[in-house]
């Protein structure tokens, strides 16, 4: 392994085998390669290993077979502190530590003020942070219980933002939100996947319709790729899923 310079986010998965128990495969025999700033969506039923699929790239667990490699090289083969700042995680559940909403954007890095600031003013936390009594200084409750949830969503897109990742990845979160909120989340994440390699876990209608590409698991493999429009056409199983999960209410 040598210290990459600039990553560029190309990921390819070779033939991954994973199951979290030997005899339970949960992803079979799956292949594919996103190019750099590649926005990707992962849809499928539940159990179709999508998670898991998240869970590989972070190397929360490691690949049964197979190898996944991140601008060629082998994730295996970087350092897991190297990994973590190139892939970084959106999570669903938001995790905020007791001390102020500085440090907790801040997450440890050696950044300025200044760059917190502009994260947060570039996922549209900013207004919401100086509106409160110590701004930028103000202290976190335990587990975040003095934010909405719509904050601390927002809060954590400036701490993956300041962090500067190559690649993003994310359980999309359906909590439910205000709208305006919810604007605000959508605008924030916007911004957070310009330019950036993205894998989200799609359950908004937006982000499938956005994507580059969408990739269609069943029972741990790969049955379809290709944009919304294409995979609507195809009939196949996006089509249904679609019909089944996504359509809009009304339609």
């Amino acid at each position: 392994y040598r210290p990459p310079g600039r990553i560029s986010g190309e990921i390819v998965f070779e033939h991954v085998e994973f199951g979290y128990n030997e005899d339970e495969p949960v992803i079979r025999d799956l292949s594919f390669s996103i190019r750099p700033g590649e926005k990707i969506a992962v849809v499928g039923y539940t159990g179709a290993g999508k998670t898991t699929l998240i869970n590989l790239m972070t190397r929360l667990w490691d690949v049964g077979s197979g190898r996944i490699a991140v601008d060629g090289v082998d994730i295996r083969r970087y350092p897991l502190a190297e990994l973590r700042r190139i892939i970084q995680p959106v999570q669903q559940d938001v995790f905020l530590f007791s001390g102020t909403i500085e440090e907790n954007i801040r997450f440890g890095r050696d950044i300025s003020r200044e760059e917190v600031v502009a994260a947060a003013e570039a996922v549209s936390a900013r207004e919401f942070i100086e509106g409160l009594v110590h701004g930028f200084d103000a202290r976190i409750q335990e587990a975040g219980a003095n934010l909405s949830t719509g904050q601390r969503q927002l809060i954590s897109f400036a701490r993956v933002l300041a962090g500067d990742p190559p690649v993003v990845v994310l359980d999309e979160a359906t909590s439910s939100v205000d709208t305006e909120t919810e604007r605000l989340i959508q605008r924030g994440l916007s911004v957070l996947l310009s330019g950036r390699t993205s894998v989200t876990i799609a359950h908004r209608l937006s982000t499938i319709r956005d994507a580059d590409r969408i990739l269609v698991l069943s029972s741990g493999r790969l049955v379809e790729s290709g944009t919304h429009e294409e995979l609507l056409r195809r009939g196949g199983t996006y089509a249904t899923l679609y019909r089944l999960q996504f359509s809009e209410p009304g339609r």
